[in-house]
């Protein structure tokens, strides 16, 4: 009998390990109140109180060591990067192959300009130096310039580590279990890649990266090693990974802006805002939620964190609804605004579905093909 107890005792442990992690998406709860749309109708229904479903199962988020990492403390003031599109100036060294591209990462200074040339870089790549606001650090490259991270299984293809003030623009990047990985990164803009064939996720900003904008990048085929975990841009810490990322505090990625992204062919969301981020916008970009995986993965953009802007995107095909929030932990997922979006989901869902407290959708928001209509609560002017 006491070696039987043991058994279980260990059976019930493995289990209750097993059902913790990753937060999802709603279920399908029909509100009361909701009637059919059709094709053009603008929606207006009952508040009601959607409970979320429960975290779905997440692994150990991967945290590479890489390189020393030259990031500013906590409290150090930090310039934001510009929101305007940068442009890269002359080049201060031209690479055309890994080996030249690892050397000159790694003797990069401040004002310095790293050119791609066109051709393929296979590797995983590291970028640590420092930059200021009056003299950034610039990786720059065309589309025939590609860094290749070698395969979906496991690598972030280029990793900005503690790198503030940094301008990432113009080339491609592929073919790692993450595309561009910025942790303590600060000031910085990734703007017009190409990012694609991606295990997991293509971009993720966390471990206090704030600060920073992503624009203009192209973003499609994520999730081909595990489709729950492909989100196109992804910013913030999941809480089951606070003690792997940010010792065990919440991620306080914040005010970063996603602006004007094209996303399509992500597994998961378009853009994954996560519990603990602060005063973010994501504006203007588009999505296409055509490959949407899985019962969590379930609309373009979900929301777990606090006074989000969500301005003027506009997206298609949803395998539920276009926008949601969610709280998974007290105090998170409030104040945030959906304003001036266009939404045509091709789903059985809403247009916008709130299941926490104290954020607004706006009157202007249109909403097409959502079987539920504009939002599961009353739109606000």
């Amino acid at each position: 009998m006491w070696l039987s107890g043991a058994a279980l005792a260990v059976a019930l442990i493995a289990l209750v390990v097993a059902v913790s992690g990753r937060d999802g998406g709603a279920g399908t709860e029909v509100l009361p109140g909701a009637t059919e749309a059709g094709p053009d109708s603008t929606w207006s229904v009952r508040p009601g109180a959607v409970p979320s479903d429960p975290d779905e199962p997440d692994e150990p988020e991967p945290v590479e060591t890489d390189g020393p990492a030259a990031s500013p403390g906590a409290g150090d003031p930090v310039p934001p990067a510009p929101s305007a599109e940068v442009d890269c100036p002359p080049a201060s060294v031209t690479v055309g192959d890994a080996r030249s591209l690892k050397d000159a990462l790694a003797k990069a200074r401040a004002g310095d300009s790293i050119r791609l040339a066109d051709g393929v870089y296979s590797g995983r790549f590291v970028a640590t130096a420092a930059g200021t606001a009056e003299k950034p650090v610039s990786l720059c490259g065309g589309s025939g310039a590609v860094i290749d991270g070698g395969g979906i299984k496991g690598g972030y293809a280029l990793h900005l580590k503690g790198a503030t003030h940094w301008r990432v623009v113009g080339f491609t990047v592929r073919n790692g279990q993450k595309g561009v990985m910025a942790d303590r990164v600060r000031g910085t803009v990734i703007q017009r890649l190409t990012v694609e064939s991606i295990g997991d996720e293509a971009i993720h900003l966390r471990d206090f990266s704030s600060d920073n904008v992503v624009r203009d990048n192209v973003v499609r085929a994520t999730g081909l090693r595990k489709p729950k975990f492909g989100e196109g841009v992804y910013i913030g810490t999941a809480k089951s990974n606070w003690c792997t990322v940010t010792q065990c505090a919440p991620d306080e990625s914040d005010r970063n802006a996603v602006i004007g992204n094209r996303i399509s062919d992500t597994t998961g969301e378009a853009v994954d805002i996560k519990e603990g981020t602060t005063g973010g916008r994501v504006v203007g970009n588009t999505f296409d939620g055509a490959k949407l995986a899985g019962s969590h993965n379930d609309s373009w953009v979900d929301v777990k964190g606090n006074d989000w802007l969500i301005q003027g995107n506009t997206g298609r095909n949803s395998p539920e609804d276009g926008f949601q929030t969610h709280q998974i932990v007290k105090g998170w997922g409030t104040g945030n605004t959906f304003s001036d979006n266009t939404a045509r989901v091709d789903g059985p869902g809403w247009g916008f579905r709130l299941t926490s407290d104290g954020n607004k959708v706006t009157c202007d928001n249109k909403v097409t093909d959502a079987a539920k209509g504009l939002a599961n609560v009353d739109c606000a002017s």
